[in-house]
């Protein structure tokens, strides 16, 4: 660990596998069409606290992380991106100024490939891949989970050409898993009600963002208006008055167990304007956030 507390990796927890250049070359020598597309190493980070990663000159691999808890962030030549809970980004291969880490605060839980293959710059264009896209949003991706495991668990059980080829066929189920989810064929046959369903678990996840109604409805391929039919028909309201409730509803969990400022939880509920989030607040409560706050306290005492 350096001086500053920053370290790469040595997490409680942590899964690491690096293959060795010769046995990536080895197997393909015996099976060139594993050139195609190959793992060069993988692992998982949980709560990775200091996590830090610089890479000056960038990196020959495509980079894959998925971000099941906390938050990161990465930056690639001038452009710095946050990356939350449920999201994932894939970096191309590049030469330009790399580096990503941890938050300080709430350190991320990761799972991460780094692969590459005979012409990455080919595979990066045929699947839209580009250097500055940004994290995207998904739901728990259970399916790309067990693939992660089944990759791992495959090479720490030896590098034969076998466990390698093994893993190297997973990794397009895997990938394809994260970059076609919204066209998998079992949620095509989801109910209304497990789609508002899920749609109430991603506000809870986000509910420090600031979505937008077509962002819900994207999620399911629907319409605006069609998805916002079925969101009032299960729940009694708009989806947006139904995210407005749950920040809420956040928000009157911290004025009542924390001392923390006005202005600061409404930053967390992705509100800027403190003075906007009051208003909004008193609104729907019928009170403002220091009268809640007052109210709370004293029926408890």
């Amino acid at each position: 660990m350096s001086k500053s507390g920053k370290r790469r990796d040595g997490f409680e927890g942590e899964k690491l596998i690096s293959l060795p250049e010769s046995v990536i070359r080895k197997a393909i020598r015996v099976n060139p069409v594993l050139a195609q597309l190959y793992v060069t190493h993988i692992g998982y980070f949980p709560r990775a606290s200091n996590h830090h990663r610089e890479r000056r000159n960038g990196c020959v691999d495509d980079i894959f992380i998925y971000c099941l808890r906390g938050k990161g962030w990465y930056r690639i030549g001038s452009r710095r991106f946050e990356v939350r809970v449920n999201e994932f980004v894939i970096i191309p291969a590049t030469e330009k100024y790399l580096s990503y880490g941890a938050d300080d605060t709430d350190p991320w839980t990761i799972y991460w490939v780094h692969f590459s293959g005979n012409d990455m710059d080919t595979f990066n264009k045929g699947f839209n891949i580009g250097p500055f896209d940004g994290p995207r949003s998904i739901l728990l991706n259970e399916k790309g989970l067990d693939l992660w495991n089944t990759m791992y668990q495959s090479l720490a059980m030896g590098y034969s050409t076998e466990n390698f080829a093994n893993t190297n066929m997973c990794l397009y189920h895997f990938l394809a898993s994260f970059l076609f989810h919204e066209k998998s064929p079992d949620r095509k046959n989801l109910s209304d009600r497990d789609r508002i369903n899920e749609t109430i678990l991603f506000m809870r996840k986000n509910v420090g963002e600031r979505l937008l109604i077509e962002d819900l409805a994207a999620l399911h391929q629907l319409s605006v208006s069609h998805f916002t039919w079925l969101f009032r028909h299960a729940t009694g309201m708009p989806p947006l008055d139904y995210f407005i409730h749950l920040k809420l509803q956040r928000a009157c969990l911290l004025l009542h167990t924390t001392r923390r400022k006005i202005k600061d939880i409404a930053d967390e509920l992705g509100y800027e304007d403190p003075y906007y989030f009051s208003r909004l607040f008193k609104k729907y409560m019928n009170v403002s956030p220091e009268g809640y706050r007052m109210t709370a306290n004293r029926d408890v005492q």
